[in-house]
């Protein structure tokens, strides 16, 4: 198993650790609940190194990243991030990524850990424009500092104003380390993702300037298991959970990330088609009264009858509600249907509400 460059501030700090995508990873220090209001009330600190970063370079670079993902590229400029997806030839999800552009002929693809052996095969198997690509996830560093002080705290230790706009980055230096600073992340709140090169000794200097300067807003570091219901809280997807080979970008909502205007890109053909026909289920979200826990395979029925599973749910630490993202038929997708989803062999009514869960 790898450990990331923080795993001993993690043990310092009497994390529990469990493996997560090949790696020993923080899950929480203190609780679940704790460290989830953190991030909506203040500011949290969340070790996401596992993460992977591949580099395109060449003058075809643009090419390649819009013929392997599903956003409109060309819209980039260097300093701005993109969501996208990349899909197989039926349309199935390889994975969702954040598109950087560094340069006119430079990009960072960062994918999910889980899945980066994988992503980068699919992109060296796709390389037909002849660009350099480049895994540099173990060289780099990620921390995301998430939450409505997270701006106050970066801008003590940073050499420039951190003052972007959603889904932009600038190259500064934090805590006196070269790094990408990005507004983005997977809460919902405002935060910043921190991606850096260098050893233990790099990290744990910026880990403890960050702790240092976030000190009058109550800082705590944030595992994974509150990185996972804050995220879906929003309704953000998990690959994994409620998209994988299995599953298109219409079905899942990522509409909005697929531009099948865009002259090509791998599974346009097939998405177009789901998009013509209509998709036969759609990812829905969903809210009860019960005090139930909706896990992920549980089955949704209406009258009786099976119309689909649920992908990802949990306890909302702010709602205090069970929430869900499941898959149902189109016909049972609407909002405000109610549904049930079938907890051992209880039936628990749930509606079917418009996303995010926790509106901000």
């Amino acid at each position: 198993m790898k450990k990331t460059k923080f795993y001993n501030v993690h043990e310092k700090l009497g994390a529990k650790i469990v493996e997560f995508a090949g790696y020993q990873m923080p899950v929480m220090y203190s609780s679940i609940i704790a460290e989830h209001k953190k991030v909506r009330e203040s500011v949290g600190v969340f070790d996401v190194s596992h993460m992977g970063e591949v580099k395109v370079k060449g003058e075809k670079a643009l090419e390649f990243v819009q013929l392997i993902t599903t956003n409109n590229a060309s819209k980039l400029f260097p300093g701005r991030v993109q969501y996208s997806a990349m899909c197989y030839n039926d349309g199935g999800i390889v994975d969702d990524l954040l598109v950087y552009r560094i340069a006119e002929d430079e990009f960072m693809l960062v994918v999910n850990a889980s899945n980066k052996d994988k992503d980068f095969q699919w992109m060296n198997d796709n390389n037909s424009f002849g660009v350099e690509l480049t895994d540099e996830s173990d060289d780099y560093s990620l921390l995301a500092v998430q939450g409505p002080n997270s701006q106050k705290v970066i801008s003590k230790i940073a050499d420039k104003e951190i003052d972007m706009e959603y889904y932009h980055f600038v190259r500064a230096k934090v805590a006196g380390v070269d790094m990408i600073v990005s507004r983005t992340g997977y809460t919902g709140e405002l935060g910043y993702e921190l991606y850096f090169k260098g050893d233990e000794a790099d990290a744990e200097k910026v880990w403890d300037a960050i702790f240092e300067a976030g000190k009058e807003f109550e800082i705590e570091p944030v595992g994974l298991g509150a990185r996972d219901t804050l995220r879906l809280e929003m309704g953000y997807c998990l690959y994994g959970n409620d998209i994988d080979k299995t599953t298109n970008t219409i079905e899942a909502g990522l509409g909005w990330i697929t531009k099948l205007k865009k002259e090509n890109f791998i599974g346009i053909d097939e998405i177009k088609k789901v998009k013509e026909e209509g998709p036969n289920r759609k990812l829905v979200a969903m809210v009860a009264d019960d005090k139930a826990f909706p896990r992920q395979g549980y089955e949704i029925t209406v009258n009786g009858e099976i119309v689909g599973k649920i992908t990802s749910g949990t306890m909302s630490p702010i709602l205090d509600k069970p929430i869900a993202l499941g898959y149902v038929k189109s016909e049972y997708a609407e909002v405000s249907n109610t549904v049930n989803w079938v907890i051992r062999n209880k039936s628990i009514p749930a509606t079917i509400i418009q996303l995010p869960f926790v509106k901000k």
